[in-house]
């Protein structure tokens, strides 16, 4: 049977994208800092939103994220 892989979309709370996958918390970080993990914003911010308040492209992000194995 395949493995379904997690997909990530730019609308999905970082909370919700650290609790998906493992990986995703190195990712997190690496782009919008060590913050996100005590700020209580992950649970109402989106990606696009912390990409944006970091001046990043969110596609990028999102990107890294879905090659996650």
């Amino acid at each position: 049977m395949d493995k379904t892989k997690a997909r990530f979309h730019q609308d999905m709370l970082i909370g919700d994208v650290i609790a998906m996958h493992p990986g995703a918390e190195r990712i997190i970080e690496k782009y919008f800092g060590g913050g996100c993990f005590t700020c209580p914003g992950m649970k109402m911010e989106s990606v696009s939103f912390g990409a944006m308040m970091h001046n990043l492209d969110p596609e990028v992000v999102i990107k890294e994220l879905n090659e996650l194995e």
